[in-house]
């Protein structure tokens, strides 16, 4: 890819990933509900975005790399929030709070616990998005789900394989993750059609 389309690539996937969960954001505070969402895809989102971000870290990748991931993991913490308030569940928020920030610090204490991590990253993040599928199969519903929120992440992933082929391992997670985020958002699109047509 030549090296001014790859910087066009860089920032618009950083403008992307700037705003990528705001219209779920807006979805879930304007209908005051988080119906649609899972609380456990969110979850398991989270704990991927983070083992990557250390990961990346850790191995001094470049920082145009990762630059998103941290905007990534404050909106994606925000928006758990809310949907937590919203599900009677807000009290778990600090636990899960804990729970992610020793999660943090242990993930380093060894090379081996980190590189492990990062072998069952991919996993972690694709049972995110495919918990968040069977949620919208078992209710028949997207509710709240944003489909201009998953299409962003469609692109992020796709816009990711153009920029990222230093590693095989890393390469994998941006193909498996593109697929998954296509099906989710084709998913939260069937549903609203179909209860467009109920």
């Amino acid at each position: 890819m030549a090296p001014g389309l790859l910087d066009l690539v860089h920032l618009t996937t950083w403008a992307v990933c700037a705003v990528i969960k705001l219209p779920q954001l807006v979805a879930v505070l304007r209908a005051g509900s988080a119906w649609g969402l899972s609380a456990t895809s969110l979850l398991l989102e989270l704990a991927g975005l983070l083992v990557f971000l250390r990961y990346q870290i850790y191995y001094g990748y470049p920082l145009e790399t990762y630059l998103e991931y941290p905007i990534v993991i404050v909106q994606v913490v925000i928006l758990l929030y809310c949907v937590m308030h919203f599900s009677g569940k807000v009290r778990r928020a600090l636990f899960y709070a804990v729970v992610f920030w020793v999660g943090w610090y242990m993930l380093t204490l060894q090379k081996c616990i980190i590189d492990l991590a990062m072998n069952l990253c991919t996993l972690v993040s694709a049972a995110s998005k495919l918990v968040q599928l069977q949620h919208l199969w078992e209710t028949k519903d997207s509710g709240q789900a944003s489909a201009l929120t998953w299409g962003m992440s469609v692109y992020a992933s796709a816009s990711k394989l153009q920029t990222t082929w230093c590693e095989i391992l890393i390469l994998i997670r941006y193909i498996v993750m593109l697929i998954l985020n296509i099906w989710v958002t084709a998913t939260i699109l069937h549903y609203r059609k179909t209860k467009k047509t109920d």
